[in-house]
């Protein structure tokens, strides 16, 4: 009899085993940082969330590895922008397509460059002097749309809902992430309204950015941008000095760029500018927060 109960026991201890749900399918995987942090300020420490392209790297050269894929793989949800090179390659490779959650969802995309503003009557005068900062020509991507949604409150709001939904519809019955969810979006309208209030307090036209990764906050606010970067190269002699002079003209005394890339050019330009340059990361993991400091280096004196 007792021998019946010992095996009874392991029987029942296996069967357990065998439907506990295996650690690495508690994970869920975001193509970029800042993602991160939208998706875990809905399901908590619930579950792990892998990164793809890491802290540092650029997500238009960024090319998984092999061992990535069956990470991704075996991730719960996918979480990505649906607009970066990298992300379309990676859809190709993902056995079930389903767990693929595209934040870009419901957002008016800017299409053909990322050098794209609205604030027309500040780039007229650029323009002058050859900037065209708003050609569709420039820096287009591959699949031919602008893919830095996430530096812009507004396109943060929407995204947070499209990965809230797809989290509400694989666990319905979880209050807490709805909890989560509406505290998320407080802390972004919250955003909203500081971003709009600064930069309408500033009066700025625009401001010039070495790689144009501000395009969906320009275009969202009213203000425009003006990129060094065209079309992935360095700008010519003539665009250069135009942007020079036009700065120095306009009193501009700022030049960001991205500590993705070399700051050497912006040095040089800085100093014949007269300017400082100014290093930003739109890839930081706390979006709302790096949201609120950059928009604060745009428009501060």
């Amino acid at each position: 009899m007792k021998q019946i109960t010992i095996l009874l026991a392991a029987l029942a201890l296996c069967m357990a085993c065998s439907t506990r749900e295996p650690v690495q399918n508690r994970a869920f995987c975001v193509s970029i940082l800042p993602l991160k942090s939208i998706v875990e300020q809905i399901v908590g420490d619930d579950f792990e969330i892998q990164v793809i392209v890491p802290k540092g790297a650029s997500p238009e050269t960024f090319e998984p590895t092999p061992r990535q894929f069956v990470e991704i793989n075996k991730a719960r949800m996918i979480f990505s922008v649906g607009l970066i090179d990298f992300e379309n390659s990676l859809i190709n490779k993902i056995q079930d397509k389903g767990k693929i959650v595209n934040l870009s969802r419901g957002i008016q995309l800017i299409e053909g460059s990322c050098a794209h503003a609205t604030n027309r009557s500040a780039t007229d005068a650029v323009a002058n002097e050859g900037l065209t900062a708003n050609r569709p020509e420039e820096h287009s991507h591959a699949h031919g749309v602008d893919p830095h949604i996430w530096t812009s409150p507004k396109a943060l709001e929407i995204m947070a809902k499209n990965a809230f939904d797809a989290i509400r519809t694989a666990y319905p019955d979880s209050i807490k992430y709805e909890e989560n969810y509406k505290r998320l979006i407080q802390k972004i309208e919250k955003s909203d309204e500081r971003v709009r209030e600064k930069i309408n307090r500033s009066g700025l036209k625009y401001f010039i950015i070495y790689h144009p990764a501000l395009t969906y906050l320009a275009r969202d606010y009213g203000i425009c941008q003006v990129a060094i970067e065209s079309e992935g190269k360095e700008p010519s002699a003539r665009r250069l000095a135009g942007i020079i002079r036009q700065a120095r003209q306009d009193g501009i005394n700022k030049i960001f760029y991205q500590n993705q890339f070399p700051k050497s050019v912006v040095e040089v330009i800085a100093r014949d500018m007269q300017a400082r340059y100014i290093e930003i990361d739109p890839l930081e993991e706390q979006v709302i927060e790096n949201i609120d400091r950059i928009t604060d280096l745009i428009t501060l004196p």
